[in-house]
């Protein structure tokens, strides 16, 4: 079983109470690294076997936060050694490392963003991203005036942690009904969000309510920019997967009291929708700024061909073997 630490990670994943993708990838590998200090495992294989078992709990949480399982691949790749000691400290170094990284890297993400926006610029929001909010920190702090347009974006609300923090830095907010969106991008000089993950062909997964954002940007002729750190990218889809959608609980959108006397009726809640390129003007990084078509050429620069899932068991070869046999037959 998962330490306690793994659990409570997992749990505080799953119901949100951590969120945001670098927050969710920075306690994910955290996490992992306090499995390794904490193993009594004997041998390596069975080290392996209990940080593959930690890392699965801790993958299954969220399925559309791509982060978490590029941040567990990243420290499960950079586990090496031959004895439990040596596997524990790479563990523990690459996790380091990872997070090291991971708090530069929207540094540098938000001065390459903020050279988009112009002083007396007004933004248009949706849900809450810490990527796009470090462009319009970076901005504010180059002396720009910027003012913004926050969406509260349902069910959960999230938009008022993006007023909150845009106040915070001295930004004038407007707040309004996600369906007001329309009416109040002609006021709007940019619509800047953030991503949960980025395909291979540029399609920008992000919270539900994005893509009918983009639709309308794209009718009043307001540019759509999306940051999001290069942990964003999903390497599955290089291989033809398509990104799965969370479903979340329907007691988020209609209280139980209330769906009980409204009567029998089907509650969806999707978590996330999918934005195709064609609606995005640009995709930003802290490796630079891309049209989102050319987002495939960075993907597998940094990720190669071929997606794998470190934290699945290794496959047996002979079982490997014989579903290719049946293949070719």
């Amino acid at each position: 079983m998962p330490t306690q630490e793994v659990e409570a990670t997992a749990e505080d994943i799953a119901t949100m109470e951590i969120r945001g993708a670098a927050s969710i990838a920075a306690a994910a590998a955290e996490a992992l690294a306090a499995e390794a200090r904490a193993s009594e495992a004997s041998d390596p294989a069975a080290f392996e076997a209990e940080m593959r078992t930690a890392a699965k709990h801790l993958h299954d949480t969220r399925p559309t936060a791509v982060s978490l399982p590029n941040a567990l691949r990243f420290v499960l790749r950079g586990m090496e050694g031959g004895s439990v000691a040596e596997l524990r400290e790479s563990v523990v170094e690459t996790t380091d490392r990872f997070l090291e990284d991971l708090e530069s890297a929207q540094d540098r993400l938000g001065r390459i963003g903020a050279n988009r926006l112009r002083d007396g610029d007004v933004i248009m929001t949706h849900c809450h991203s810490t990527d796009a909010l470090a462009t319009v920190e970076h901005a504010v702090a180059d002396g720009k005036h910027l003012e913004a347009i926050v969406k509260e974006t349902r069910p959960r609300n999230q938009g008022l942690i993006t007023a909150e923090q845009l106040r915070d830095m001295g930004v004038p907010v407007t707040l309004i009904v996600d369906n007001a969106a329309h009416r109040y991008l002609d006021d709007a000089d940019h619509v800047l969000v953030g991503a949960d993950s980025i395909a291979a062909d540029g399609s920008v997964v992000n919270k539900i309510g994005t893509s009918g954002l983009a639709v309308s940007a794209r009718e009043r002729g307001t540019p759509i920019v999306v940051a999001a750190q290069t942990l964003k990218l999903h390497p599955g889809t290089l291989t033809g997967h398509t990104v799965e959608i969370e479903m979340r609980a329907e007691a988020e959108v209609l209280a139980p009291e209330r769906r009980e006397a409204i009567g029998d009726i089907d509650v969806h809640n999707p978590a996330f929708d999918v934005t195709p390129p064609r609606h995005v003007d640009a995709i930003v990084t802290e490796r630079g700024q891309f049209p989102p078509e050319s987002i495939v050429t960075l993907m597998r620069e940094l990720y190669g061909e071929v997606d794998t899932e470190p934290w699945a068991e290794p496959e047996d070869p002979d079982e490997a073997s014989a579903r290719a046999g049946e293949a070719e037959e």
